[in-house]
């Protein structure tokens, strides 16, 4: 098997751990709108957008330094001991102070306290599962980090319609039955974090292996390789949040306090079409990232990650005008109460800055191998400082199409950031004249498809076609290369 055959089996199984049980919590959009009004799927949101921030920080970059050092080191186990003792560690001193503090931390969040044990309890389960599935993803372990994604969200997602959709009617239909004793009226919210915080449990159960070594030993100059290696991902990583995340608490704070958390249940829900790209960027780098650091040392990698560039904006143009073709269908399946269709337009907006970022992310190579990774944390903070500050000033004059327009400026301009520094400590020879072809031929086709022609299906189908019979036209080569197995 070729070498980029081998890169793109391990994205597809990547994918399928992250597209496949994501696509099945789409159900649980209709299931939270149909049984909570928007004001109450406005505060999960919430709750959710404080946990994405907190999973970064209790990480602090060992994901990343894990991978770096345990591709270079000759002692793997050694690299593995000292990240799980050292999570462990962190992770046991967050959940402490946490619970000590609960009512403080509750009131600093503005997360009501019935809530916060549940929060801090996730938290804590997820951060001791970093290491082990980076350890799965080091090993090309793909199937198995498959298969324990989709039993996280297949558990979740099961609780979820047990406690809200089928738990109500059994106890409606049987009063006296043992379901009555697990019933709480008006509980959904603990529902929701109950489902969540049970799946999490049954992960780290089955991810115990990573735990099983012969003997446990703490470098502490590795440690501190490490720790140096990582923070500034974590930087990256609470900036990166910020601009997925943070508009949600901003909206929460800038917009009335009568419409706020409606608006956000409205906004959240159409976020979630978006989702498309998003699951493809993220397939994408989960099986790239560990190509980018084994290859680094092999001859001209730099060619090797242009053509892998290529490969993400061919799919990524086609991804972003079937979805914005299809978005009207889409919004039927995905978000069924009509009363948060008003956010539509700003699915077009969310799906472009979806693409920029995976970009980014395809030409962030370049400070990972080179050990320059302050550069990441840079560049998304002037990410999360232009998130920060469209949200700011326009928040209170249009709203969340002020979210929109600033995750989409602040993911572009990390990408054009991305690409000037890169082309300066680490040129690699990207077609710029294809790259910027599919781009501009995508985004106005979707233009005219969504804003021109309003949605029409068959001038948007047309437009998707004549694309995609122009992508086979330029891309036939690169298609039977990835596809077809030479007879070889």
């Amino acid at each position: 098997m070729s070498l980029f055959q081998k890169l793109f089996k391990q994205t597809f199984i990547y994918g399928l751990a992250t597209v496949l049980p994501r696509m099945l919590s789409f159900i649980l959009v209709p299931l939270y709108t149909k049984v909570m009004p928007p004001g109450s799927y406005g505060e999960v949101t919430l709750i959710f957008a404080w946990f994405a921030i907190f999973n970064v920080i209790l990480a602090y970059g060992m994901e990343t330094a894990f991978f770096r050092y345990y591709n270079s080191e000759n002692n793997r186990t050694k690299v593995l001991s000292t990240s799980l003792i050292s999570l462990g560690a962190t992770t046991f001193v967050f959940t402490l102070v946490a619970l000590l503090f609960q009512n403080k931390v509750a009131l600093l969040l503005n997360i009501d306290q019935q809530y916060i044990q549940y929060v801090i309890y996730i938290l804590a389960l997820d951060a001791l599962a970093i290491v082990p599935f980076a350890w799965l993803r080091a090993r090309q372990k793909p199937t198995r980090y498959a298969v324990i994604k989709i039993v996280n969200v297949a558990v979740n997602l099961g609780l979820n319609v047990f406690f809200l959709l089928l738990l109500p009617n059994l106890v409606q239909e049987n009063p006296d039955s043992i379901f009555q004793t697990i019933y709480i009226a008006d509980f959904q919210i603990s529902y929701i974090f109950i489902s969540n915080l049970i799946a999490s449990g049954l992960t780290l159960l089955l991810m115990v292996k990573s735990y099983i070594l012969p003997s446990y030993s703490f470098d502490k100059s590795l440690w501190s390789q490490m720790v140096r290696y990582g923070l500034p991902v974590m930087i990256a990583g609470i900036a990166f949040t910020i601009n997925e995340v943070f508009d949600r608490i901003m909206l929460s704070e800038l917009l009335p306090a009568a419409i706020a958390k409606s608006e956000i249940g409205k906004y959240s829900a159409c976020y979630k079409i978006a989702l498309f790209m998003t699951l493809f960027a993220t397939a994408f780098r989960l099986g790239i990232e560990p190509f980018f650091f084994s290859h680094s040392k092999s001859e001209n990698p730099q060619k090797a990650y242009a053509q892998i560039t290529n490969y993400f904006v061919v799919l990524g143009s086609v991804i972003l005008l079937a979805v914005v073709v299809f978005a009207d269908l889409l919004k039927k399946l995905i978000v069924l109460n009509s009363d948060y269709w008003e956010a539509m337009p700003v699915v077009p907006i969310i799906i472009l800055a979806s693409f920029c970022l995976g970009i980014y992310h395809n030409l962030s190579v370049w400070y990972k191998v080179t050990d320059r990774t302050r550069f990441g944390a840079y560049i998304s903070i002037v990410g999360a400082l232009i998130t920060i500050g469209i949200n700011y000033f326009f928040i209170p004059t249009i709203g969340y199409y002020a979210s929109a327009y600033a995750t989409l400026a602040a993911y572009a301009s990390m990408m054009i950031l991305s690409y000037y520094f890169g082309r300066k400590y680490y040129p690699i020879p990207y077609n710029l004249r294809k790259i910027g072809f599919y781009m501009g031929i995508s985004i106005v086709f979707s233009a005219l498809s969504f804003y021109v022609f309003k949605g029409n299906i068959f001038i948007g189908s047309s437009l998707l076609l004549v694309f995609l019979l122009l992508v086979y036209k330029m891309e036939f080569n690169l298609l039977k290369r990835i596809f077809v197995k030479n007879e070889d």
